[in-house]
């Protein structure tokens, strides 16, 4: 498949409980911190739409996925402060394609990659 601009996905799955992430709240930073976008996971832990607003070039990106705050939802023991809070992914994007940056999340362990 041939992209003409940079996208960006994602798409989280719960490890704990063996399901997507449902609910999660993910912000996209720009390479300064600043807040480009914000959205929520759907019933498939991804997103509705790419969280790369249009027009975004080249460059340096974070997501922080608030996954204590989904965990807590869940009603899951935390302690306090919790171990992971918001999970940070920063990652670099060049040229042109589609990003997809999944994250796979327990209270007490993440793994992500660059998938397709």
């Amino acid at each position: 498949m041939t992209h003409s601009a940079l996208t960006l996905s994602t798409h989280v799955l719960d490890t704990a409980h063996g399901c997507p992430a449902a609910g999660l709240r993910i912000r996209l930073l720009d390479g300064a911190g600043q807040t480009l976008a914000e959205a929520i996971t759907n019933q498939d832990g991804r997103l509705d739409a790419p969280i790369l607003p249009a027009g975004a070039g080249a460059g340096i990106y974070e997501l922080r996925f608030a996954v204590a705050e989904y965990f807590a939802r869940r009603g899951v023991s935390l302690s306090a402060p919790p171990f992971l809070d918001e999970v940070p992914v920063r990652f670099g994007m060049a040229g042109q394609g589609h990003y997809h940056v999944p994250l796979l999340v327990s209270p007490y362990g993440y793994s992500t990659y660059r998938g397709s």
